[in-house]
């Protein structure tokens, strides 16, 4: 599996990416989910990819190929939507040549890409692209996208992040949801990664591979994991006789009355009973 999460800022985009495509007690594999187009000055393109990794590899070559009946490729098209169409087609495509053949192995047509960039001319804009080919695109109310493990991650997105974030607090963001992700999935692991990019710039502005002697991931690691823990024992713990307003009570299921009456019967509690009743006396 993989964990893979890009945001669309005012101030530009921020992608992060693991590279485990399978983990298990021997075998684990190491796959980069990161591509970058990049023609300086004209358009950078960032497109990450989850999923199963042949149909990805595959749909990555023919996008690196594909050139439309019109003569458009993702080199040459003149908007991001235009390049989003393009990788639909390929995803297509991809499923039309591989998915019967998979299907007879009973293995599923499973794709799932962020795709997100620049052209020039054109604002930053961002897609979250389906197995069947059709894709959503990035708004102001929804500023990111996550594929692959994305439930552990989320929370601290969703309480961070909004257009109006800088690139550098959504890049530390984003690394703390991804630590949060590898704490609780084996299936999501190191090396991974960043690249962060300026709107307008036309260019990669900053793009780092972390593995695990990365001192400022270290950091995070540690200090978010201390600071949870700090945060935790300053909240005071329930307080379980204070004056309630309205009756509470849990739901109750009763016994069978034979099982109550076998119970009431039992020796045990008959014993119990009679050592409670010598006490009184």
């Amino acid at each position: 599996m993989t964990y893979c999460v890009a945001m669309r800022l005012d101030a530009g985009l921020v992608f992060l990416s693991d590279s485990r495509t399978n983990a298990g007690v021997d075998q684990v594999g190491t796959f980069r989910k990161m591509f970058i187009f990049e023609n300086p000055g004209d358009r950078m393109i960032v497109l990450m990819s989850a999923g199963n990794l042949s149909i990805s590899q595959s749909v990555r070559q023919i996008i690196a190929d594909y050139k439309s009946p019109a003569g458009k490729s993702i080199w040459t098209a003149t908007s991001m939507v235009e390049v989003a169409q393009i990788v639909g087609d390929a995803v297509r495509a991809v499923h039309e040549r591989d998915a019967k053949a998979l299907k007879n192995f009973n293995i599923d047509f499973n794709v799932s890409l962020i795709l997100g960039g620049q052209i020039g001319g054109e604002r930053c804009r961002m897609f979250q692209i389906y197995s069947a080919g059709n894709f959503i695109e990035s708004q102001r109310e929804s500023p990111y996208f996550q594929i692959g493990e994305a439930k552990y991650g989320k929370p601290i997105i969703d309480r961070i992040i909004n257009p109006g974030t800088g690139l550098d607090e959504a890049a530390k963001c984003a690394l703390i949801s991804m630590d949060s992700t590898l704490r609780s999935n084996i299936s999501v692991g190191l090396p991974l990664d960043l690249l962060i990019y300026k709107a307008d710039s036309l260019s990669v502005s900053h793009f780092v591979t972390i593995d695990e002697k990365n001192q400022y991931f270290k950091m995070i690691h540690d200090t978010w994991g201390q600071q949870l823990k700090s945060v935790f024992d300053g909240i005071v713990d329930p307080v379980w006789d204070v004056a309630v307003t309205a009756q509470s009570e849990p739901i109750r299921v009763s016994a069978p009355q034979a099982l109550r009456t076998a119970v009431a019967a039992s020796p045990l509690q008959a014993v119990a009973q009679d050592g409670e009743q010598r006490q009184l006396s």
